[in-house]
């Protein structure tokens, strides 16, 4: 037996569902638009800001770059040359504090005979915000000054704006593996697969001796005090002394009038699949 139903009732529950499934999209679509802010896009980057899930006071959220093929940024400590980005969230709402925390850098050749210290491809800046009122939305409006390099840098403006909703967020997982390639904080000697285990005075130099696996790659980045601090990157000495590799920078770029005598240094180690961060002070 063949049932007949009026068209007019098949058009009208059609109808009704289309207009469901539509609403249902239109909420999802909104919900992952509240994960990140659009791109900004540039004719060599793009930047967007991401949330992470929110709950209480402390939130997660990032600063995500796109590069192009070649092209790249700096470290908040660029090098030899570069420019490191600058963040303004001044204009934001119910936000106390905002903490960057910067992924490990890679090295690469500046052009002209130096090294710089940055991200090429892409990168995720992981932050910590700390909002004013835990019940109340936060609008983290972010003014950001980069710049992206070839063979010429060219600089770079972006403005992107997001609120942190108070739901479960598409990008932690995202924000999950930037945390991952933070430098972790350590104390020399620890034990850990790479570590520092020495640094002292030679003259004019400071020497570094790291214990790392005989075959594994590993670098040294060291910072001064304060960003007026131009220390070199360190260099690996041929010589190094058994069970170590010795690293070696000159006490140069001081700022006038300052001494290298007890000056707080940061030095990061990176491995292949880990960096941790030292803190120490000169003798």
């Amino acid at each position: 037996m063949t049932i007949m139903v009026p068209l007019c009732r098949v058009r009208v529950g059609f109808v009704a569902a289309l207009a469901a499934l539509l609403s249902v999209l239109s909420l999802v679509g909104h919900a992952r638009a509240e994960d990140s802010s659009p791109w900004i896009n540039d004719s060599h980057s793009a930047v967007r800001l991401l949330a992470g899930s929110r709950s209480g006071q402390v939130l997660l959220g990032g600063i995500a770059f796109q590069l192009a093929p070649g092209w790249k940024t700096y470290w908040r400590s660029p090098g030899d040359s570069g420019v490191p980005p600058r963040f303004d969230f001044s204009k934001s709402e119910n936000v106390e504090a905002v903490t960057i925390l910067w992924p490990a850098p890679t090295k690469f050749a500046d052009g002209a005979g130096g090294i710089s210290l940055g991200y090429q491809k892409h990168v995720v800046l992981p932050m910590r915000i700390v909002a004013k009122n835990a019940d109340k939305p936060v609008t983290l409006r972010a003014s950001i000054s980069y710049a992206v390099c070839e063979k010429l840098c060219v600089p770079v403006e972006a403005s992107p704006e997001l609120t942190f909703a108070s739901v479960a967020s598409t990008q932690d997982a995202t924000l999950s593996a930037a945390l991952d390639t933070v430098p972790v904080p350590a104390t020399i000697g620890d034990q850990h697969p790479i570590t520092v285990r020495d640094v002292k005075r030679d003259g004019e130099s400071v020497l570094v001796d790291v214990v790392a696996p005989e075959f594994g790659e590993v670098d040294l980045v060291v910072e001064g005090p304060t960003p007026d601090w131009a220390l070199p990157i360190p260099s690996k000495v041929d010589a190094s002394p058994p069970g170590v590799r010795r690293f070696s920078f000159a006490l140069e770029g001081l700022p006038p009038g300052a001494k290298p005598e007890g000056t707080a240094l940061k030095l990061t180690l990176i491995g292949r699949e880990r960096a941790y961060e030292f803190n120490v002070n000169l003798e």
